[in-house]
C-alpha cells in the first residue's frame, strides 16, 4: 500500500514551489493537498479562531485530491487531519518548497515550518522545504533528486514518529550541490528597521525592513554555513521549548 502523503505550504497553492512538491510526492506515494489560498508566509503558528474558515476543492488539479483552504498552514493541517482525512493514518506531512530560506531565527517567523510542527503535535512525521530564492518562478530542477531522497528515508524509518524536519537547499548555481549536512539552528537575528510613509490620504503607516545579522558565520555546524557553502542544511526540530539549563537556576530563585 501507498504511503498517504499530505503536502501544503505558506506560499499558497498557485506557488511554483508546491507544484514541484506535488510533482515528487506523486512519485512515492498517495497524495493529498491542502494548502492556503492566499500568501501566508511569516504567520508561524497561527490559526483561525474569529472569522470563518473555508475550503473548497482546487480547481488547479483534477487529477488528484486537492483543497484550497481560507487559513493559515497550521489550519490546513488541522482541518486535513480532522476532517478531509479523518479516520485516515497520515504516513508522512511535507511542507513548502518555499521561496526563501528558513534558516536560523527565520523558524519561528515561517508558516512553512508552523504545519511542519503541527504535526509533530500530532505525532505525524514532517519535513519543511525551503529553497535560497525568493523568485516566483525560482528553479528548483537541481533539489527534486534529494527531496525524493529525504522524504523516501523519512518514511521508511521506523522511528520517525517525532521527527520534524528543517531541510534548507542552496539555489540553482554552476556548482553541484556538496552533499547533506545535519545541523543545528544558527545563532543569528533579523535587525528590524521601520520606515515611516504616508497613504494617499496623508495619514502615516510603516513598512517594516531591516536583515539578517549572523552571530556566528564561521560556525560550520549551522544551517546557515551549511547553505552558504552549498550543501542541504538538515535541522531535526522540536516542540518543546523548554529551557531545561535554567530549571535548577530558577528553583534556586523562587
Amino acid at each position: 500500500m501507498k504511503p498517504l502523503i499530505l503536502i501544503t505550504n505558506d506560499d499558497s497553492i498557485n506557488s511554483k514551489g508546491i507544484k514541484t512538491l506535488i510533482e515528487i510526492m506523486a512519485k512515492i506515494g498517495e497524495i493529498v493537498v491542502v494548502a492556503p489560498d492566499s500568501h501566508m508566509s511569516g504567520m508561524s503558528h497561527a490559526i483561525t479562531l474569529n472569522s470563518l474558515l473555508r475550503l473548497k476543492k482546487s480547481k488547479l488539479y483534477t487529477n488528484i485530491t486537492a483543497y484550497e483552504c481560507s487559513g493559515t498552514p497550521a489550519d490546513c493541517v488541522k482541518i486535513a487531519k480532522h476532517e478531509i482525512l479523518k479516520g485516515r493514518k497520515i504516513d508522512l506531512v511535507v511542507s513548502g518548497i518555499n521561496h526563501g530560506l528558513n534558516t536560523s531565527i527565520s523558524v519561528l517567523y515561517s508558516g512553512t515550518m508552523a504545519a511542519t510542527l503541527e504535526a509533530g503535535l500530532e505525532g505525524i512525521p514532517a519535513i519543511g522545504f525551503s529553497l535560497d530564492d525568493f523568485a516566483s518562478d525560482a528553479d528548483f530542477s537541481h533539489i527534486k533528486t534529494p527531496i525524493k531522497s529525504i522524504a523516501k528515508s523519512v518514511l521508511e524509518n521506523g522511528n520517525s514518529q517525532n521527527l520534524i524536519l528543517n531541510v534548507n537547499f542552496p539555489a540553482k548555481s554552476s556548482e553541484e550541490i556538496k552533499g547533506i549536512k545535519i545541523c543545528r539552528q544558527n545563532k543569528g537575528n533579523w535587525i528590524e528597521s521601520f520606515e515611516k510613509r504616508l497613504d494617499m490620504n496623508g495619514k502615516p503607516y510603516y513598512w517594516m525592513g531591516g536583515g539578517f545579522e549572523d552571530a556566528e558565520p564561521e560556525a560550520a555546524d549551522t544551517d546557515v554555513w551549511a547553505v552558504k557553502n552549498n550543501y542541504v542544511s538538515i535541522v531535526p526540530c522540536q516542540i518543546d521549548l523548554t529551557n531545561y539549563r535554567q530549571i535548577e537556576t530558577l528553583k534556586s530563585i523562587f
